[in-house]
């Protein structure tokens, strides 16, 4: 039986799951998938919890993460963003299991949300790097929002926050192994400069345990470790080791970052407007499938920000798994799990091509759609 995180939830608060039935889905199919799985040679999609599959993933350059935003959106969403660090934790552990310092997490949600998940994502290794803010626009809430009775802003946004793993070296963070590894060697810090043939940029960021610190580029780690191991006490050797054993090199100090790649003319702040059009899934009824699908182009930016053709992505949540088709085109590998039949049904027929026609509506609308101000997310 899949592990659902509201479980965990009822386990931990003594209170019963959350139920959405009939408030955050526009459409259920009548009948049930007929596959539980489906994959090519890059890509393979599940129903299921991914909770339950983490283990059978390769090991992920790239996460997209899009679960629970704390407003009853789908079966197992919790109430509130109060839940949430509950709902999220086993699959943040499962994340960092997996993670390597090569490894950005992508991590969507609404501004609360986000807030209330991020000591979470501190906790088990992931550093913050930077937040950005999907802009909708102001087409986005027309018609929709009361001016007169709403107490805020209308929200037109959601933000989408790049983390980062924590790579530690004999459980030190890079910056405090770099100094540690120099102090070792007896040489004091100017030496460094020499070694890396600057004026002070060595000391000032490749040694800095503040906020000016600096990733030393693969070659200024080499003249760091060559230098050290050319001049440091002998006794101390090797210096700047992964293994205790031999100096590391430029290459394997390369493995010790994450990868981006900044798209020219993007900033933080993405405006894009909500997914229409030809993108937007939807019944033959018209009605869409799924009121947060999210941009492909986006998507396909962040993935290709933060990875490299060939490596792998993994999305925990699928959705209609925007993220994996995204990665999908642009030459990834993509691993994602989907919960809800009716999503995962939509979502493999991107893939295969098969027409939404060819699935079963029910007869009648058994479900309404979501009016509350948690639409905004749509």
């Amino acid at each position: 039986m899949p592990r659902h995180p509201a479980n965990t939830l009822k386990n931990i608060r003594g209170a019963a799951p959350t139920s959405t039935v009939g408030r955050g889905k526009s459409i259920t199919l009548a009948n049930g998938p007929g596959i539980t799985q489906w994959r090519d040679d890059a890509t393979l999609l599940w129903l299921g919890d991914s909770l339950d599959h983490y283990g059978q993933w390769d090991t992920p350059t790239v996460i997209v993460s899009d679960g629970a935003y704390g407003v009853l959106g789908f079966e197992g969403d919790t109430s509130d963003h109060l839940d949430m660090p509950h709902w999220y934790e086993p699959h943040v552990k499962a994340w960092s299991a997996a993670a390597t310092p090569a490894t950005t997490l992508w991590f969507w949600n609404s501004e609360i949300g986000w807030a209330a998940v991020h000591p979470i994502l501190e906790r088990h290794g992931w550093r913050y790097q930077n937040c950005n803010v999907w802009n909708k626009g102001k087409a986005h809430i027309a018609g929709n929002v009361n001016t007169k009775r709403i107490r805020r802003f209308p929200v037109v946004s959601e933000v989408c926050v790049q983390y980062v793993f924590e790579a530690k070296v004999d459980g030190q963070p890079l910056k405090q192994w770099l100094l540690a590894e120099w102090k070792r060697t007896g040489l004091p810090l100017r030496k460094a400069n020499e070694a890396c043939g600057v004026a002070d940029a060595a000391v000032r960021k490749y040694l800095d345990q503040g906020h000016l610190w600096y990733f030393p580029p693969p070659e200024m780690f080499e003249r760091l470790q060559e230098f050290a191991n050319a001049h440091g006490k002998p006794s101390g050797r090797p210096y700047f080791s992964m293994d205790g054993k031999r100096p590391a090199t430029g290459a394997e100090w390369t493995l010790m970052r994450s990868k981006f790649f900044c798209p020219h003319g993007f900033t933080n702040v993405w405006d894009r407007p909500p997914v229409n059009g030809g993108e937007r899934l939807k019944a033959p009824s018209g009605r869409a499938v799924h009121l947060n699908q999210k941009p492909l182009d986006l998507m396909r930016m962040i993935i290709e920000a933060s990875s490299e053709p060939g490596d792998a992505v993994w999305e925990p949540f699928g959705g209609l798994f925007t993220a994996a088709l995204a990665a999908r085109q642009t030459n990834r590998r993509a691993f994602s799990c989907e919960i809800d039949p009716t999503y995962f049904q939509y979502g493999v027929a991107r893939f295969t091509g098969a027409s939404v026609r060819d699935l079963a509506e029910p007869p009648v609308e058994a479900e309404l759609l979501f009016q509350s101000e948690s639409a905004t997310l749509a």
